[in-house]
Protein backbone atom coordinates (compact mmCIF):
# COMPACT_ATOMS: atom_id res chain seq x y z
CA UNK A 1 0.00 0.00 0.00
CA UNK A 2 1.25 3.35 -0.92
CA UNK A 3 1.84 6.46 1.31
CA UNK A 4 -0.96 7.95 -0.37
CA UNK A 5 -3.20 5.38 -0.05
CA UNK A 6 -2.47 4.60 3.60
CA UNK A 7 -3.86 8.48 3.84
CA UNK A 8 -6.81 8.00 2.10
CA UNK A 9 -7.80 5.16 4.70
CA UNK A 10 -10.54 6.31 7.07
CA UNK A 11 -9.48 5.60 10.65
CA UNK A 12 -11.33 3.12 12.71
CA UNK A 13 -13.50 4.91 15.52
CA UNK A 14 -14.84 8.21 15.93
CA UNK A 15 -11.76 10.68 16.17
CA UNK A 16 -12.31 13.54 18.74
CA UNK A 17 -9.06 15.88 18.48
CA UNK A 18 -5.89 16.33 20.90
CA UNK A 19 -6.08 15.62 24.18
CA UNK A 20 -7.31 18.30 26.61
CA UNK A 21 -5.17 18.79 29.26
CA UNK A 22 -6.89 18.75 33.43
CA UNK A 23 -8.47 21.63 35.07
CA UNK A 24 -6.21 23.79 37.42
CA UNK A 25 -6.59 22.64 41.24
CA UNK A 26 -8.99 25.45 42.59
CA UNK A 27 -9.43 23.23 45.62
CA UNK A 28 -10.36 25.68 48.68
CA UNK A 29 -9.80 25.18 52.19
CA UNK A 30 -13.09 24.58 54.38
CA UNK A 31 -13.83 27.50 56.59
CA UNK A 32 -11.49 30.04 54.00
CA UNK A 33 -14.62 31.06 51.62
CA UNK A 34 -15.44 34.61 51.77
CA UNK A 35 -12.06 35.88 53.26
CA UNK A 36 -10.89 38.12 51.03
CA UNK A 37 -13.75 40.29 51.55
CA UNK A 38 -13.57 39.95 54.93
CA UNK A 39 -9.98 41.63 54.42
CA UNK A 40 -11.64 44.45 52.30
CA UNK A 41 -14.12 44.82 55.24
CA UNK A 42 -10.77 45.13 57.75
CA UNK A 43 -9.49 47.69 55.52
CA UNK A 44 -12.56 50.23 55.19
CA UNK A 45 -12.86 50.21 59.07
CA UNK A 46 -8.40 50.97 59.41
CA UNK A 47 -9.21 53.52 56.85
CA UNK A 48 -12.31 54.92 58.61
CA UNK A 49 -10.90 55.15 61.84
CA UNK A 50 -7.40 56.54 60.19
CA UNK A 51 -9.64 59.72 59.12
CA UNK A 52 -11.63 60.39 61.95
CA UNK A 53 -8.55 60.51 63.64
CA UNK A 54 -7.05 63.02 61.39
CA UNK A 55 -10.22 65.17 61.08
CA UNK A 56 -9.38 65.46 65.14
CA UNK A 57 -6.30 65.82 65.01
CA UNK A 58 -6.42 68.53 62.39
CA UNK A 59 -9.23 70.13 64.82
CA UNK A 60 -7.47 70.18 68.23
CA UNK A 61 -4.26 71.94 65.69
CA UNK A 62 -6.55 74.72 64.37
CA UNK A 63 -8.42 75.40 67.39
CA UNK A 64 -5.39 75.99 69.40
CA UNK A 65 -4.13 78.07 66.22
CA UNK A 66 -6.93 80.25 66.66
CA UNK A 67 -6.50 80.28 70.68
CA UNK A 68 -3.05 80.95 69.99
CA UNK A 69 -3.71 84.29 68.00
CA UNK A 70 -6.72 85.29 69.92
CA UNK A 71 -4.21 85.89 73.21
CA UNK A 72 -1.80 87.60 70.89
CA UNK A 73 -4.02 89.84 69.28
CA UNK A 74 -6.27 90.41 72.80
CA UNK A 75 -4.05 89.60 75.27
CA UNK A 76 -6.68 89.55 77.75
CA UNK A 77 -6.16 90.64 81.76
CA UNK A 78 -7.69 89.79 84.90
CA UNK A 79 -9.54 92.38 86.36
CA UNK A 80 -7.94 94.32 89.57
CA UNK A 81 -10.64 94.58 92.80
CA UNK A 82 -8.89 96.89 95.78
CA UNK A 83 -10.89 98.44 99.06
CA UNK A 84 -10.15 101.48 98.69
CA UNK A 85 -12.19 102.80 102.25
CA UNK A 86 -14.14 101.27 105.45
CA UNK A 87 -14.98 102.99 107.71
CA UNK A 88 -16.78 101.24 110.74
CA UNK A 89 -18.63 103.03 113.11
CA UNK A 90 -20.42 100.32 115.11
CA UNK A 91 -19.20 96.49 115.85
CA UNK A 92 -20.21 95.08 118.90
CA UNK A 93 -21.58 91.87 120.60
CA UNK A 94 -24.48 92.56 122.57
CA UNK A 95 -27.01 90.60 124.13
CA UNK A 96 -27.52 88.02 126.83
CA UNK A 97 -25.05 85.10 125.22
CA UNK A 98 -23.13 88.24 123.62
CA UNK A 99 -24.56 86.39 120.19
CA UNK A 100 -25.86 89.61 118.24
CA UNK A 101 -23.47 91.38 116.38
CA UNK A 102 -24.58 95.07 116.35
CA UNK A 103 -22.54 96.73 112.98
CA UNK A 104 -21.70 99.78 111.16
CA UNK A 105 -20.24 99.28 108.34
CA UNK A 106 -19.32 101.70 105.11
CA UNK A 107 -17.04 100.55 102.18
CA UNK A 108 -15.28 101.85 99.02
CA UNK A 109 -14.38 99.55 96.21
CA UNK A 110 -12.06 100.16 92.92
CA UNK A 111 -12.51 97.76 89.95
CA UNK A 112 -9.97 97.72 87.08
CA UNK A 113 -10.49 96.44 83.42
CA UNK A 114 -6.46 96.61 82.34
CA UNK A 115 -7.97 95.40 78.70
CA UNK A 116 -7.21 97.07 75.64
CA UNK A 117 -9.68 95.09 73.92
CA UNK A 118 -12.25 93.43 76.61
CA UNK A 119 -15.37 95.65 77.60
CA UNK A 120 -17.19 93.97 80.32
CA UNK A 121 -20.75 93.49 82.04
CA UNK A 122 -20.65 93.13 85.06
CA UNK A 123 -24.60 91.65 86.26
CA UNK A 124 -26.05 91.97 89.61
CA UNK A 125 -22.69 91.61 92.31
CA UNK A 126 -22.92 89.97 95.30
CA UNK A 127 -21.13 91.18 98.42
CA UNK A 128 -21.17 89.07 101.57
CA UNK A 129 -19.29 90.33 104.91
CA UNK A 130 -17.95 87.89 107.36
CA UNK A 131 -16.10 87.70 110.77
CA UNK A 132 -15.04 85.05 111.91
CA UNK A 133 -15.79 83.12 109.15
CA UNK A 134 -19.01 83.66 109.84
CA UNK A 135 -21.78 85.99 107.63
CA UNK A 136 -23.29 88.95 109.26
CA UNK A 137 -24.20 90.86 106.25
CA UNK A 138 -25.11 90.67 102.61
CA UNK A 139 -26.24 93.40 99.63
CA UNK A 140 -26.35 93.33 96.17
CA UNK A 141 -24.85 96.06 93.76
CA UNK A 142 -26.36 97.00 90.68
CA UNK A 143 -25.18 95.99 86.96
CA UNK A 144 -23.25 98.53 85.05
CA UNK A 145 -20.83 98.01 82.14
CA UNK A 146 -17.44 98.91 82.03
CA UNK A 147 -15.12 99.85 78.90
CA UNK A 148 -11.35 98.95 78.21
CA UNK A 149 -8.54 100.85 80.25
CA UNK A 150 -11.26 101.69 82.78
CA UNK A 151 -11.49 101.89 86.65
CA UNK A 152 -15.26 102.02 88.15
CA UNK A 153 -15.62 102.67 91.84
CA UNK A 154 -17.77 101.22 93.49
CA UNK A 155 -19.59 102.22 96.66
CA UNK A 156 -20.00 103.74 99.52
CA UNK A 157 -21.79 100.34 100.52
CA UNK A 158 -23.50 100.97 103.92
CA UNK A 159 -23.53 97.52 106.02
CA UNK A 160 -26.13 98.38 109.20
CA UNK A 161 -28.04 96.14 111.60
CA UNK A 162 -27.86 93.09 113.52
CA UNK A 163 -26.98 89.31 113.06
CA UNK A 164 -27.18 86.59 115.54
CA UNK A 165 -23.92 84.59 115.50
CA UNK A 166 -22.07 81.51 116.92
CA UNK A 167 -20.27 82.35 119.67
CA UNK A 168 -17.04 80.04 120.86
CA UNK A 169 -14.53 80.61 122.63
CA UNK A 170 -12.13 81.48 120.10
CA UNK A 171 -14.44 84.30 119.11
CA UNK A 172 -14.47 85.59 121.86
CA UNK A 173 -11.07 85.94 122.62
CA UNK A 174 -10.30 87.25 119.03
CA UNK A 175 -13.01 90.01 119.54
CA UNK A 176 -11.68 91.14 123.01
CA UNK A 177 -8.10 91.31 121.64
CA UNK A 178 -9.56 93.44 118.31
CA UNK A 179 -11.32 95.19 120.25
CA UNK A 180 -8.52 96.24 122.12
CA UNK A 181 -6.49 97.07 119.04
CA UNK A 182 -9.31 99.07 117.82
CA UNK A 183 -9.02 97.15 114.82
CA UNK A 184 -11.33 94.36 113.35
CA UNK A 185 -10.76 91.60 111.15
CA UNK A 186 -13.53 91.56 108.25
CA UNK A 187 -13.65 89.22 105.04
CA UNK A 188 -15.61 90.72 102.19
CA UNK A 189 -16.12 88.22 99.32
CA UNK A 190 -18.29 89.28 96.17
CA UNK A 191 -19.34 87.36 93.30
CA UNK A 192 -19.02 89.31 90.26
CA UNK A 193 -21.04 87.44 87.20
CA UNK A 194 -19.69 89.39 84.36
CA UNK A 195 -19.81 88.93 80.44
CA UNK A 196 -16.96 90.13 78.02
CA UNK A 197 -17.74 92.10 74.70
CA UNK A 198 -15.02 91.75 72.48
CA UNK A 199 -15.36 92.81 68.98
CA UNK A 200 -19.09 93.57 69.18
CA UNK A 201 -19.66 89.76 70.98
CA UNK A 202 -21.02 89.30 73.84
CA UNK A 203 -19.65 85.78 75.78
CA UNK A 204 -21.22 83.51 77.82
CA UNK A 205 -21.80 84.75 81.64
CA UNK A 206 -18.69 84.32 84.05
CA UNK A 207 -18.82 83.87 87.98
CA UNK A 208 -15.57 84.53 89.44
CA UNK A 209 -15.62 85.05 93.26
CA UNK A 210 -13.68 87.94 94.63
CA UNK A 211 -11.81 87.98 98.15
CA UNK A 212 -11.04 90.65 100.78
CA UNK A 213 -9.31 90.37 104.08
CA UNK A 214 -9.41 93.46 105.36
CA UNK A 215 -8.18 94.99 108.68
CA UNK A 216 -10.85 97.55 109.55
CA UNK A 217 -9.91 100.31 112.10
CA UNK A 218 -12.80 101.05 114.57
CA UNK A 219 -14.03 105.37 114.02
CA UNK A 220 -13.52 106.02 117.90
CA UNK A 221 -10.18 104.51 117.75
CA UNK A 222 -8.32 107.42 115.36
CA UNK A 223 -6.73 104.64 113.42
CA UNK A 224 -6.78 105.25 109.22
CA UNK A 225 -7.90 101.88 107.15
CA UNK A 226 -5.71 100.72 104.80
CA UNK A 227 -6.57 100.54 100.67
CA UNK A 228 -6.19 96.85 100.36
CA UNK A 229 -6.40 94.67 97.48
CA UNK A 230 -8.66 91.76 96.67
CA UNK A 231 -7.59 88.13 95.49
CA UNK A 232 -9.41 85.48 93.58
CA UNK A 233 -10.92 83.05 95.83
CA UNK A 234 -10.65 79.75 93.93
Amino acid sequence: MSQQDYQKQPLNGAYYGPSIPPPPNTYNRPGRRGVRGGCCLWDCGCCLLSCVCKIIFTVVILTGIVALVFWLVVHPHAIKVQATDALLTQFTLSGSGNDTLLYDLTLNFSVRNPNSHIGIYYDVIDLRAYYDDQRFAATELTSFYQGKKNTTDLGPVALQGQNVITVSSGLNSDYSTQQTDGVFDITVKMYLPMRFKIAGVKTVSLKPKIQCDLKVPLRTSGQSFQSTGCKYDL
